[in-house]
């Protein structure tokens, strides 16, 4: 055995032990639900009809639109907040763009659970909203509870800080000289913004988009806490199949309908870095 193969052999040996744990801990699991999912829960046997449920059952195709339309619009509201705030936090130096980005942070480090209950109490029929209105003789009902729009709400604190850290990111490291040299040859704001800094910052809007697509189609506390009863988040889906009825085949088979939905937006991502000189281009 010659030295390098003895050095190609030590390589392969020390990397074994995280191969064998991924293998363990995520691709093993990964197999064997695809597997289940195409489990006859009465016979054992192959079958589709699993997946056919999903794609039958009005409700349950109910369910998929619901989420569908809540993600879109989460991934929307929050890139566009997030983006402006990013924008808000490179270019502006003053005290409060100071501050703000001291603090923009700071939801990220409060856990999910107390966050969403916080949300609760603020924003139910009789909430701290209500109850200020209560003092000026009105008696304000957000009716955002158990509604679409008080889960898409309560997405923006999760997701806004963590879109606005990965475009701040990306803005930081467009050069001031290039943008000064814009406008030193007569290019007005807006010319500066569609010529230099979109295009610069458009590959790491569409990364940040994709996390924040994929963080939310398989959201479970916000639905599970501020969601109504129908229709349902798929997350709230497949706790149902697994917990409540039992049907662990129809469970492994609505994971992998929730895998291949991200998925889409896991090659948008890979797509996006493989891309990054056209991107800068």
């Amino acid at each position: 055995m010659n030295k390098e193969t003895k050095r190609k052999l030590i390589a392969y040996l020390l990397v074994l032990p995280a191969f064998l744990t991924v293998m363990a801990v995520v691709a093993i699991p990964i197999f064997t639900a695809l597997k289940t999912s195409f489990t006859d829960p009465d016979t054992g046997g192959f079958t589709l009809s699993n997946y056919g449920y999903f794609f039958t059952t009005p409700n349950e195709l109910k369910n998929l639109g619901f989420t569908l339309y809540v993600v879109v619009v989460t991934v929307v509201l929050a890139i566009i907040i997030a983006y402006l705030l990013a924008l808000y936090l490179r270019f502006i130096k003053s005290p409060i763009s100071r501050a703000i980005g001291s603090l923009y942070l700071l939801p990220r480090f409060i856990p999910s659970l107390v966050a969403v209950y916080a949300m609760i109490t603020i924003i139910r029929d009789s909430g701290l909203l209500n109850r200020i209105s209560q003092l000026f003789g009105g008696d304000f009902k957000p009716g955002l509870m158990y509604q679409a729009s008080g889960m898409i709400l309560m997405n923006m604190w999760f997701n806004v800080p963590f879109a606005a850290l990965m475009i701040t990111a990306g803005l930081g490291a467009i050069p001031d000289s290039m943008i000064e040299s814009a406008r030193d040859v007569g290019a007005s704001k807006l010319q500066v913004f569609r010529s230099i800094i979109l295009p610069l910052s458009f590959k790491d809007v569409v990364i940040a988009s994709t996390f924040v697509f994929m963080s939310n189609v398989g959201s479970f506390t916000t639905p599970y806490l501020m969601g109504g009863n129908f229709p349902k988040m798929l997350g709230i889906s497949l706790f149902d199949q697994f917990n409540k009825y039992l049907r662990y085949e129809r469970a492994a088979a609505l994971s992998v309908i929730m895998f291949l939905i991200c998925s889409v937006s896991a090659g948008v991502y890979i797509y996006t870095n493989l891309k990054e000189k056209e991107w800068e281009k």
